[in-house]
């Protein structure tokens, strides 16, 4: 994940679970509650006797805002994330990374840029500095300032129907056919750079390519709708819109491994946009509210 390698050029915590190991969606939610519960539990005992806890980034209100901010138009603040972005802005500022006249809790392409610096400097480079804070990185750069809750891992990196994917999307894409009743062809995983007109966005965490063969257009738009409950940005993919079949692009919201322009279809997806290079206005089946994996578990 961005942030987190514990070496330059080594991406951590792959294969670090057992490939057909599958959590059900109580198991995902203890396992959710305790690490907020631990987070939490940390932040006091770093306060000490007598000693004030440090305030609190919510992870979860930091990479929406991360995702969505850098595709605005303008520099409006994400909903519930200012306090958030503004401690990781002025760590970054007082670091020298980011300019004071950006310490705003937008979290727009100066901060992107500052905070991709950061990792750098961490000695991260590639998916682990693109500007997405990763966990290890956030808890670094918050050491005696803040604390992180609500943290966010895509989980290692695991062999799933014949192509790589995370165990955070692996559990999302069979969280969506539950609901389907119905398994799903994958044609393109994750951590991939076989495609060339995928222009790099299933390099990272969290995209997948779904088969519709032999689907109604009805049950494509079904598809599309149960993947975007569950926390996915997706879209039908036609020949008409590039030179590529007939098929389902999904992004999962809030994936600390995306690459940068699954970051960027992320963003655009919430603010109604079709996830291409021409940035139309979304053409999938609306889904309200927009939800991420961990939103849709605690809902």
């Amino acid at each position: 994940m961005p942030g987190t390698p514990a070496a330059p050029g080594r991406r951590p915590g792959h294969h670090d679970r057992p490939a057909e190991t599958v959590l059900d969606r109580r198991h995902l939610l203890g396992r959710a509650a305790a690490a907020t519960l631990g987070a939490v539990g940390a932040g006091l005992l770093a306060a000490g006797p007598g000693r004030a806890a440090l305030p609190e980034v919510d992870m979860e209100a930091l990479i929406k805002a991360a995702q969505i901010d850098p595709r605005r138009a303008d520099t409006a603040i994400t909903a519930g994330s200012r306090d958030s972005v503004l401690l990781v802005e002025r760590a970054l500022r007082d670091r020298g990374l980011l300019a004071a006249t950006y310490v705003d809790g937008h979290f727009g392409t100066s901060t992107v840029a500052a905070y991709a610096a950061y990792q750098r400097s961490l000695g991260y480079a590639g998916l682990d500095a693109t500007g997405l804070p990763g966990l290890t990185s956030l808890r670094t750069l918050g050491d005696q300032r803040f604390t992180v809750v609500r943290p966010l891992t895509p989980g290692g990196v695991l062999d799933f129907r014949g192509v790589r994917v995370n165990s955070r999307t692996r559990a999302m894409l069979l969280e969506a056919e539950r609901l389907l009743g119905r398994q799903l062809a994958i044609s393109q995983g994750s951590y991939s750079t076989s495609d060339p007109t995928s222009a790099g966005t299933h390099d990272g965490g969290g995209a997948l390519d779904l088969a519709v063969d032999g689907m109604s257009g009805t049950y494509r738009t079904t598809v599309v709708r149960h993947l975007r409950r569950v926390g996915f940005a997706a879209w039908l993919r036609t020949p008409a819109q590039g030179n590529w079949p007939y098929h389902i692009h999904a992004v999962a919201l809030a994936d600390t491994d995306q690459s940068a322009p699954a970051q960027h279809q992320a963003g655009d997806y919430y603010l109604g946009l079709n996830g291409l290079a021409n940035r139309g206005p979304d053409d999938g089946p609306a889904v309200s509210p927009v939800l991420t994996w961990e939103e849709y578990q605690r809902s």
